[in-house]
């Protein structure tokens, strides 16, 4: 729809991942049950997490925080996604619109410095076994977890606003199935110069700090599980740290190629792909990531599906456990 010159918009019109219309009913039972095993999935680990004090550690609690960020992630956008499959009205309004952009950019940013946060866990309990309950109090671990939220939150509103106030005189059809920045600021007919810029360089700084902490953690991990003597020490101790990085691997990977990019017609076609992966794919694997793969939550969900966790245990917020 093409805006007239001088009419402001409103609403935008969402076109979703495709305009065939046989394939609107298949896609919809599909990422309905993606949506409903994410929200099994993140929900389930938090709630077992809070049901056994043997994961009341500081690793568990970052992955506390992980699975909710997953869960408000994928619930951004899947409730106006699941609808438009089924309505011939595929609108949002310019509220609405400012609110989803905001939360993407917002949550994307949080799980950014949150996978850091659960790095350098890592390296505090394998390089630094003596000191890691000191050094990973609940101050601390509350501190690091506060953080991704605060300022996720606030880029995240620094870069939606600048998004929305340009001008959309062009028309107000969204080529995505949710509102993002690049198919937004095709829709412009203001200098986007500013918007643009701002853009490249916030996904370009926060895609590489994070990294950064994180490679750097490993480095230190590796170097120190090589000093390992035993077989079976470092084969723990590489175990404790292969969920984060399948799930590092798993998130990264699919961000590089999304927004360090010109957003041009091709480039947005194809983020629409990525945006699939980074927004249903690494929710709903996460949680099975790290159960199929932690000793610690299989044997606490047998407890807790066997009805053997006590709810008469006091433990402290944190053990010293790594």
């Amino acid at each position: 729809m093409d805006i007239k010159n001088g009419s402001e918009v409103t609403e935008f019109i969402l076109l979703g991942l495709t305009g065939r219309p046989e394939l609107q009913r298949p896609l919809f039972v599909l990422f309905l049950a993606v949506y409903l095993v994410t929200l099994l999935g993140n929900a389930g680990m938090i709630l077992l997490i809070r049901l056994d004090a043997r994961l009341h550690t500081p690793m568990y609690f970052f992955l506390t925080n992980l699975a909710f960020v997953d869960l408000c992630y994928t619930s951004n956008a899947t409730p106006q996604m699941l609808t438009n499959f089924l309505s011939a009205k595929k609108t949002i309004s310019f509220a609405g619109c400012f609110i989803q952009c905001y939360l993407f950019i917002a949550l994307l940013l949080t799980e950014f410095y949150m996978l850091a946060a659960m790095a350098y866990d890592r390296y505090m309990a394998i390089c630094h076994p003596l000191r890691y309950s000191v050094k990973m109090s609940r101050k601390v671990c509350l501190c690091l977890a506060t953080f991704p939220y605060v300022y996720g939150f606030s880029d995240g509103l620094f870069q939606s606003i600048l998004t929305f106030r340009l001008n959309f005189c062009r028309s107000n059809i969204i080529n995505h199935f949710y509102c993002a920045d690049p198919p937004l600021i095709k829709l412009s007919c203001s200098d986007t110069y500013i918007k643009e810029h701002a853009m490249l360089i916030s996904a370009g700084f926060n895609l590489s700090t994070s990294l950064t902490i994180i490679l750097v953690s490993y480095v230190f991990i590796i170097a120190a599980i090589l000093r390992i003597k035993s077989a079976e020490g470092r084969h723990k101790a590489f175990s404790t740290c292969g969920s984060h990085v399948i799930a590092v691997t798993l998130f990264y990977g699919t961000l590089f190629c999304m927004y360090i990019r010109p957003p041009t017609d091709k480039n947005v076609e194809e983020s629409k792909i990525i945006a699939v992966f980074y927004t249903f794919v690494s929710p709903v694997l996460n949680p099975l990531i790290y159960s199929l793969r932690n000793k610690d939550v299989k044997r606490a969900l047998k407890n807790v599906l066997g009805r053997k966790v006590s709810t008469n245990v006091t433990v402290p917020p944190f053990s010293s456990k790594p």
